[in-house]
């Protein structure tokens, strides 16, 4: 059974900093792009950042660049996101997905279509 677990979310003020992790068990995460969406209730997914299967490409949304890194150990299904100078709009739930395709795809590709989600985690910033 393929499963995404993230890790890392919690409560933080207005300027501070978060990382979360999201680890991959189950299968073979080589080949895969991996990436971050978050939701928040009454608003559709966002795409944040994604990470290519060898962690040279990178791809953010632009309410993050600059503030939001995205890593992963190579070729792994682990993967990691730093979250600096956070906002209060940055509040979400956080979930870990990882697609088969380049990294391009997880702008590409429906949400609905993209290969395996983890359950989430949950941000908070406070003003």
């Amino acid at each position: 059974q393929v499963q995404l677990v993230e890790s890392g979310g919690g409560s933080v003020q207005a300027g501070g900093s978060l990382t979360l992790s999201c680890v991959g068990s189950g299968r073979a995460f080589g080949r895969d792009a991996m990436g971050w969406f978050r939701h928040t209730p009454g608003k559709e997914r966002e795409f944040v950042a994604a990470i290519d299967w060898n962690g040279r490409d990178t791809i953010y949304a632009d309410s993050v660049k600059g503030r939001f890194t995205m890593s992963r150990q190579y070729a792994e299904g682990t993967t990691f996101l730093q979250m600096n100078s956070l906002k209060p709009e940055d509040t979400a739930a956080y979930y870990c997905v990882a697609h088969t395709g380049p990294v391009q795809s997880m702008t590409t590709t429906l949400p609905t279509h993209l290969d395996y989600w983890g359950k989430g985690t949950l941000v908070t910033v406070t003003s």
